[in-house]
């Protein structure tokens, strides 16, 4: 799981220095806003682990 997780992390930096919009920033504010489902089991999965 840790291992997915940091191939993400690696995967959304090196879009953020590819694409001139803050893809990071973007999904923030997507999460902050709309509070989805897929994000609450990924942050429960980590505090678990």
């Amino acid at each position: 799981m840790k291992t997915k997780i940091l191939i993400v992390l690696i995967i959304l930096a090196v879009m953020d220095m590819v694409i001139p919009v803050p893809f990071t920033a973007l999904l923030l504010v997507y999460v902050l806003l709309e509070r989805p489902a897929w994000f609450r089991n990924l942050v429960r999965d980590i505090y678990q682990a």
